[in-house]
């Protein structure tokens, strides 16, 4: 029974079915992968699509170079311009690039039939990753940066603010500013409701002596592996 259950279904050779079962675990263990990534954890959209989709893609380019040493060195070279390559891409670009090297072997090789297979498949999944947002942070994070006068102690200054107008607050840094006689406060703040944005803005207002407030969306960390 163990033999049955963990043991290669290639041993017949590479059959449709094989592959149809070998895609779609991979595929499977993929988004598993992704989202035990994602949670609770600094993250960005197109890293999480790419933790998704390779496995699948690796799997499709280990089926067709099984037992093919001139595959095998063909398949080491490429890898090895994708990772030397000079000019720095995102975790998009690294995905599409292995999709095209295993379109491109399966095609060489004259797998046409896996070849159609796979960009159809792998073409429709990152299209419906991006238009589904997967992966993406929530949208109500915002980016708030406050300036205080230097004789008021930040220290707990808004946080009867924070509990009635945020869900969440966290201060992220303090810089001073104008020769020490201002500072600069930065937030990560997740707001209650977005309509209450600016009685939450006229609030601090109040607080900070009507001195510079932003608020904005978070800066999205570089999409890069």
């Amino acid at each position: 029974m163990l033999e049955t259950i963990f043991g290669s279904i290639l041993t017949a050779g590479l059959t449709g079915s094989a592959f149809v079962i070998c895609l779609l675990v991979a595929l499977a263990l993929g988004a598993l992968v992704a989202a035990v990534y994602m949670y609770k954890n600094t993250y960005t959209q197109s890293m999480a699509v790419t933790l998704a989709l390779l496995p699948a893609m690796v799997q499709v380019i280990i089926l067709l170079v099984n037992g093919n040493l001139g595959a095998g060195v063909a398949v080491s070279g490429a890898f090895s311009l994708v990772r030397f390559r000079s000019a720095a891409g995102s975790a998009r670009d690294i995905t599409c690039i292995f999709l095209a090297m295993t379109l491109g072997l399966a095609t060489g090789m004259g797998y046409i039939g896996i070849a159609i297979v796979t960009g159809a498949v792998m073409c429709i999944l990152l299209t419906a990753y991006a238009a589904l947002s997967f992966g993406r942070k929530p949208e109500e994070e915002k980016e708030l940066k406050i300036t205080i006068p230097e004789n008021l102690d930040y220290t707990g200054l808004f946080d009867d603010l924070f509990g009635e107008y945020t869900r969440s607050a966290e201060l992220i840094s303090v810089r001073t500013t104008g020769m020490g006689s201002l500072y600069n406060l930065h937030y990560h703040v997740r707001l209650v409701s977005p309509e209450i944005e600016k009685q939450f803005l006229d609030a601090i207002r109040c607080r900070n002596g009507n001195l510079d407030i932003v608020c904005g969306k978070v800066p999205q960390v570089k999409e890069a592996l």
